[in-house]
């Protein structure tokens, strides 16, 4: 899969999903000031990086062992979570943040048949506590989760531990570390800029108040 991480991560780059601006940070929804705004929600838009987005996952999938049904994580990880679903010919649902305040209220949409083992597809994981969410949903639900997949990972040590406590294996194609490495490659940053973007990796929250 080494290949794979490497690819994803320059096409990721290519086409702006990732965007690195370690002298202007981005602030995120959560007040955290960031060197790198990650949108996979782009890749939709690019037919060829979706499609080998879809075999990736397929390919990664296999270290689940057995499953039988995909759910993606509302609302990045539908697209994604369908286009896996329909590639290998099984059923597909999705987990809402929140129930609909409408209907019939469900968190959960689609139709899951009891017993089924289920892999969860995110777009992106940060702290992993919007996956780890849906998987509390599923597990509830009676279902068994064979593990969650995702495009990208910040590699916070904090999801790490999140996926630990919840005993819920996690996997993705590519990955921070990874990207830093593509990024100067292809002179996107400079090396300073890499250790300033390494930096903020290990200390997210703290990051822009002793550099700036």
């Amino acid at each position: 899969m080494k290949e794979l991480d490497h690819n994803i991560a320059q096409k990721l780059l290519q086409i702006n999903a990732i965007k690195l601006s370690p002298q202007n940070p981005f602030t995120w929804a959560s007040g955290i000031k960031s060197p790198i705004y990650c949108d996979n929600r782009v890749t939709l838009s690019y037919p060829d990086i979706r499609t080998e987005i879809k075999r990736g996952f397929a390919s990664l999938a296999d270290s689940f062992g057995a499953f039988d049904h995909i759910s993606g994580v509302a609302t990045a990880g539908i697209a994604h979570g369908a286009l896996l679903a329909d590639h290998l010919n099984v059923p597909f649902s999705y987990v809402r943040s929140s129930a609909k305040k409408h209907g019939r209220q469900n968190k959960i949409e689609g139709h899951i048949p009891e017993g089924s083992k289920i892999l969860v597809i995110e777009d992106l994981i940060s702290t992993g506590g919007s996956s780890i969410e849906a998987v509390k949903d599923l597990r509830d639900a009676g279902f068994e989760v064979v593990g969650v997949m995702a495009i990208f990972t910040y590699e916070f040590q904090v999801a790490t531990d999140n996926f630990k406590n919840a005993k819920c294996k996690f996997a993705t194609l590519s990955n921070y570390t990874t990207m830093l490495a593509e990024a100067e490659s292809a002179n996107y940053i400079t090396k300073e800029d890499k250790e300033v973007l390494s930096q903020w990796s290990k200390n997210p929250k703290e990051w822009y108040d002793n550099n700036f």
